[in-house]
């Protein structure tokens, strides 16, 4: 049996995808599991004697449990903090989403869990005619959105929602990333976004400030361990 595959995606850039993502994969691993992590594509990296690195990907390396290298977590790197399809075309490479889906299999070969992080949003465009969403539907896995809890989540969790519907993928569920603190009536916003999405979240994590101590998140791992959704 293969390992179970999880893609992670969101309403948006910074809504809290990375902290969502690497608070699974302790979760999975604390539960005895082998997890494996994939950030395919990252922009915005800091050149190292290693080579680029990109913060986001060493956090989820960070994470998992099988001992991947860092080629094996991020294939492609890019310097500029900018929309990963401008960096790819001015650094002249042609994302390839057969090779990140190859990648994505030969870690399933190695792992019960393979947890990939999206960049940006649902369909932020990786090259001319390629959007996030290519590559999640080219994985054998399933689609979790990150919601950033904020005002206008409401629109872009439902836009989100119907994307990834249309594009016939399996959906995990969703998880809420309460990014705003100041946020007014932020129960009847969870509640809304409970109807719109037809489920409750698999867990809602907490604003955090910047020293909290890392994010666990048991309930949402074990509802998702004790699914039987199929990739």
């Amino acid at each position: 049996m293969s390992a179970r595959g999880l893609f992670i995606t969101g309403t948006d850039t910074g809504v809290g995808k990375t902290v969502v993502a690497c608070g699974l994969v302790r979760a999975l691993c604390a539960r005895g599991l082998r997890v494996a992590v994939l950030k395919p594509v990252a922009s915005g990296s800091l050149r190292t004697p290693a080579g680029l690195r990109n913060e986001d990907a060493l956090a989820l390396a960070a994470c998992a449990n099988i001992g991947q290298s860092y080629e094996e977590v991020n294939r492609y790197c890019f310097e500029p903090a900018i929309s990963p399809h401008i960096a790819a075309d001015e650094a002249r490479i042609s994302i390839d989403n057969d090779l990140i889906a190859g990648d994505f299999r030969a870690l399933q070969a190695r792992a019960d869990w393979v947890v990939a992080e999206g960049a940006g949003g649902w369909l932020a465009p990786l090259g001319p005619d390629r959007t996030m969403a290519d590559l999640a539907t080219a994985l054998p896995a399933a689609v979790l959105l990150v919601v950033g809890v904020r005002l206008g989540c409401l629109n872009h969790a439902a836009l989100t929602r119907e994307a990834i519907r249309a594009a016939g993928v399996p959906f995990a569920g969703w998880i809420g990333s309460s990014v705003d603190p100041h946020l007014k009536r932020a129960p009847q916003n969870l509640a809304t976004l409970t109807r719109t999405l037809g489920e409750p979240a698999l867990e809602i994590v907490p604003y955090r400030q910047a020293d909290a101590p890392p994010l666990v998140l048991s309930t949402a791992a074990a509802r998702l361990a004790a699914s039987s959704l199929s990739t």
